[in-house]
């Protein structure tokens, strides 16, 4: 057993036997006949379409609209469901070159399908309003309502037929190819951490490690071994931002966030609200709390190796995953015992794949797949209570999607900014019943304390991400940045947004460059704070006995994407667009330091 795996198999050894998913509900194996047959079904499928409809759907009926939406929302989900395949097996192992080669493949014959229905979303926003409003009279047209309103909110950004096709057949060879050749490297660097060569996984891991000398050694090997790919990865960032830059110049987006805003259907003026919320309230929050940990650690600043790091009495006991699975469970069902019956089903039919393996793509996620089968989650688990905290967070994002998925394929998606409620929520209730249950005073100082550090993570964090992405934007505009001075700004912004408490060294200024939402979903990171602000408002409500809130919450689960924020949180009396709402969620944040004061 080579270091790598020896240091993987002591990591694990004492959880017990980790779940790995099973992707034959989806495909039995990658060449197998199903899958074929079903790119060959969804060409055919998509030339008919093409036949029947292009050029002719402000002349047909109501009725057959409709028929041709719902023909091209199953040919949509066939789709998807061999791109998931392919995705998902391809994150469970991304140094496989061979797993590479089939994504790859498959993105490009997914393209070339869906290539020839892109007509069919140009001409549905070309229809005027009126000849619209009409063709909505039919009952099979309504039922794509919400879908065809959140189609027509880009018909200003909509290009010619032409060029929307050589973006759309260029994107596999383009954002797909770089977002590939980040995904790799970051699978196949090692950092040597004390004589073993590490994951970056089993790297972050060590930097909430009890032992000080052990999260020094982790985050200084992270860092320089960042910069020794700091040529590749500025390369690779400088590129994406100047590819957005010229897509949003043609497009007549006004700035750089405006695409993303438009897409999670929130207003500009609700996410400046909640940034300036937050940026505002970095002297009540992590300053306030950083400050008071250099103190409980004795000492006058903290390095950055030890934001993160447990409280000297904290005995950072272990969890084995079936008791992680009970707790979450548990927690879950205590709110809702219809919750805890969805969330059962991952484990029960291997929908999560847990263990941290070489290879293995880092960090966590849900993935939806399609409304016909079901999501599968991704962790990287090794026992931490954080780690259970990401098994909370991941379920509550699959139990949403299973919820929506009975709005079908085109609809049950859900706006970043709404699809990080369900996942908030649920950390929050396994945080919640934890504490309850928690009467030691010192043991519970050290679960506020971590619940604190995980909401500066998620709120303070996530908007400094977001002030660091919108800086790297606007100035690149005038020219490609160097990695030094995208460090400069990374620095800058980390220490405004943490504090003076926070002392950062050199190799720090090169942290930018393995945050992998910058280049897979550019300024997604806001949907953190957004989600953590919006539940912890949601969760004062609910702590308030609001009546009907379970089976209010559930609904809003339920709708998908179907309904914008304002009517999916009128029925809890929540605005959004109210600055109070953000200073509501922040006050809860200051709440639990309040309480740590208190208690110190």
């Amino acid at each position: 057993m080579n270091g790598t795996a020896a240091s993987a198999a002591a990591s694990t050894n004492d959880l017990g036997p980790l779940p790995e998913w099973d992707l034959s509900d989806l495909y039995p194996s990658p060449d197998c006949p199903q899958l074929e047959n079903d790119l060959q079904a969804a060409d055919q499928a998509a030339q008919a379409l093409q036949q029947r409809c292009r050029g002719n759907l402000a002349a047909i009926s109501g009725d057959m609209l409709g028929e041709a939406i719902a023909d091209y929302e199953r040919l949509t989900e066939t789709l998807y469901r061999v791109l998931s395949y392919a995705q998902l097996r391809y994150s469970a192992d991304v140094s496989d070159p061979e797993r590479g080669r089939f994504y790859q493949g498959i993105q490009e014959r997914v393209t070339a399908i869906s290539t020839q229905t892109l007509f069919f979303s140009l001409e549905l926003n070309r229809l005027d309003d009126a000849t619209l409003a009409e063709k909505l009279a039919s009952p099979k047209v309504a039922h794509y309502r919400s879908w065809l309103r959140d189609l027509r909110v880009f018909r200003d950004h909509q290009l010619s037929d032409e060029m929307e096709q050589v973006l759309h057949e260029r994107e596999v060879v383009g954002r797909c190819a770089w977002v590939r050749l980040f995904d790799e490297t970051m699978a196949e660097m090692r950092f040597p951490v004390n004589g073993k060569a590490l994951t970056s996984a089993e790297t972050l891991h060590l930097m909430s490690d009890k032992s000080a000398g052990n999260r020094k050694a982790a985050a200084v090997a992270f860092g320089r071994g960042l910069a020794e790919k700091s040529r590749l990865f500025t390369l690779i960032t400088n590129t994406l931002i100047k590819e957005k830059e010229i897509d949003d110049k043609w497009r007549r987006y006004p700035r750089p966030t405006s695409y993303r805003n438009l897409s999670n259907q929130v207003e500009d003026h609700v996410v400046d609200a909640l940034a300036q919320a937050v940026h505002g309230a970095y002297s009540q929050l992590s300053h306030r709390y950083y400050g008071m940990k250099a103190r409980w650690l004795g000492v006058e600043q903290l390095d950055y190796w030890d934001r993160n790091a447990p409280l000297p009495e904290d005995e950072d006991r272990r969890i084995p995953w079936q008791e992680a699975r009970e707790i979450v469970i548990g927690a879950y069902g205590a709110f809702s015992p219809q919750l805890a019956e969805v969330g059962r089903r991952f484990f029960e039919n291997d929908w999560i794949d847990a263990p941290a393996r070489p290879g293995k793509s880092p960090g966590a996620f849900a993935h939806p797949t399609v409304p016909s089968a079901h999501p599968y989650l991704l962790l990287n688990y090794l026992g931490k209570t954080r780690d259970v905290m990401t098994l909370a967070h991941e379920l509550g994002h699959g139990v949403h999607q299973v919820l929506a998925a009975g709005k079908g394929q085109l609809m049950a998606d859900t706006p970043l900014t709404l699809a990080e409620t369900a996942s908030v929520f649920g950390e929050t209730l396994t945080f919640r019943a934890l504490l309850d249950a928690e009467k030691a005073p010192a043991r519970r100082r050290i679960m506020l304390a971590a619940k604190v550090e995980d909401m500066l993570n998620t709120v303070v964090r996530q908007i400094a991400f977001y002030e660091f992405e919108r800086a790297i934007h606007v100035e690149r505009r005038r020219g490609e940045l160097s990695a030094e001075r995208i460090g400069e700004i990374w620095l800058d912004i980390q220490r405004e947004s943490l504090g003076p408490s926070l002392r950062f060294h050199d190799e720090y200024g090169h942290y930018w460059s393995y945050i992998p939402h910058f280049i897979h979903t550019p300024f997604y990171v806001y949907a953190y704070a957004f989600g953590d602000c919006l539940v912890n408002s949601l969760y004062d409500v609910y702590r308030a006995g609001a009546p009907g809130f379970e089976q209010n919450y559930i609904d809003m689960l339920k709708a998908g994407g179907t309904l914008r924020h304002k009517d999916l949180l009128a029925p809890f009396g929540l605005d959004a667009g109210d600055p109070a709402f953000w200073r509501r969620g922040l006050d809860v944040i200051v709440g639990f330091i309040d309480e740590l004061e208190e208690m110190s």
